[in-house]
């Protein structure tokens, strides 16, 4: 197939209807927009420990540290405000890529059945756009406070590791639970302009009542989950606070430093587990997607 035709046709002619497929369609965008994300991650690793170096400098009168942090956050401010501009054009040129290639291969499905999965087929592009990029950027600043840490104190950085395998592995035990409420909740959303065209009260009060209870299970799990794992990263952030004060002889600078990049990894940890939720999620509607070859 030339070019052209292809390029008529669509980009994810030929291609599965998943993060792999839109990697593999869109490549270049893809690849433009995650350096700018990685740029904006290693100025944001940096900040914490540029404002305790600029605290230490500035009580002393030297002014280094402080420019130095200035220029930072400029270039923070430039590189994402540029990287946004550019995400809301390419990932929207991708939702409207996927939702052809979508309708085109739906063969006689049922129109109620095709709308439900004409918006969830969104939600990769959704997640390639919002909870990749932020997945990524708590790894690594998860990671960069952990490097940052063990600088300090091998302990900081051991405590702040074992919060993260606690916070995995809780996340772990739960992931099934996760999908199979997500294919109940996607199941019933699926029926929803069936139950509209047949105007029926009792019907669609029955179809409204279905989605509210998957829903509410799908909330009080992921409200669980998210407590355990705070609780686990609190009792972290409070050890490392009370190990800088009490055990180290250290400047105020460097306890600000550690207080500030332990909580970054509280805030890093926290994003993992919802964007692995959200990954469960995406998995099952790829998969339910993708059955509509199958139709033809």
């Amino acid at each position: 197939m030339s070019r052209l035709s292809k390029r008529r046709k669509g980009l994810m002619t030929d291609k599965p209807l998943t993060l792999g497929g839109l990697f593999a369609a869109f490549w270049p965008q893809i690849s433009v927009t995650w350096a700018m994300t990685l740029i904006e991650v290693g100025l944001f690793a940096l900040i914490p420990l540029l404002i305790g170096f600029a605290i230490d400098g500035l009580l002393s009168g030297k002014f280094t540290a402080f420019y130095q942090l200035g220029g930072v956050l400029v270039a923070l401010i430039l590189i994402g405000t540029l990287r946004r501009v550019y995400d809301t054009r390419v990932y929207g040129f991708m939702r409207v890529e996927l939702g052809k290639a979508l309708v085109r291969r739906a063969g006689d499905m049922p129109v109620s059945r095709l709308n439900a999965r004409l918006n969830m087929g969104r939600e990769p592009v959704d997640f390639l756009e919002t909870e990749a990029p932020e997945s990524v950027t708590s790894l690594i600043r998860a990671t960069a406070a952990i490097v940052i840490l063990a600088g300090f104190h091998p302990t900081l950085a051991l405590a702040a590791l074992g919060a993260l395998v606690t916070t995995l592995a809780i996340y772990a035990l739960t992931h099934r639970r996760f999908f199979r409420l997500n294919a109940a909740f996607n199941t019933q959303t699926e029926k929803q302009v069936g139950v509209l065209e047949a105007r029926s009260q009792p019907r669609l009060g029955a179809h409204l009542l279905g989605l509210r209870k998957s829903e509410v299970r799908i909330s009080d799990t992921e409200g669980l989950v998210y407590g355990l794992i705070f609780l686990v990263l609190l009792g972290m952030q409070m050890f490392n606070l009370w190990f800088a004060t009490q055990e180290i002889a250290i400047t105020a600078g460097r306890v600000f430093s550690i207080v500030t990049y332990s909580w970054d990894f509280v805030e890093s940890a926290l994003v993992l587990p919802m964007t692995l939720q959200s990954f469960s999620r995406l998995s099952e509607i790829t998969a339910r997607i993708n059955q509509m070859e199958s139709t033809l």
